[in-house]
């Protein structure tokens, strides 16, 4: 099990990003939460196998069509509590 923290900027709150993250998440098996910050970028924190996070990852920087990512910040970490699902905030 692995862990990462992306941190997501650009145009990415109001366009569905957290809802199509979520989608993506449950379909490669990811746990964790996708949440809105309030400088306007999106937050997620993923735990899976590395295989599908990398892919993950590759998503969320592209997101949803209506999306346009500037910049992806990721840090992996040692996950120190585990998700059930993934949830959206």
């Amino acid at each position: 099990m692995k862990q990462v923290l992306l941190t997501i900027q650009g145009q990415v709150q109001g366009v569905a990003y957290r809802y199509n993250s979520q989608k993506e998440a449950r379909r490669l098996g990811i746990k964790g939460y996708a949440k809105n910050l309030s400088n306007g970028s999106v937050e997620i924190l993923a735990q899976g196998d590395e295989k599908s996070l990398h892919e993950f990852i590759e998503w969320c920087k592209q997101g949803p069509s209506l999306a346009y990512v500037k910049t992806i910040e990721i840090s992996w970490e040692v996950p120190n509590e585990y998700f059930s699902d993934f949830e959206t905030f």
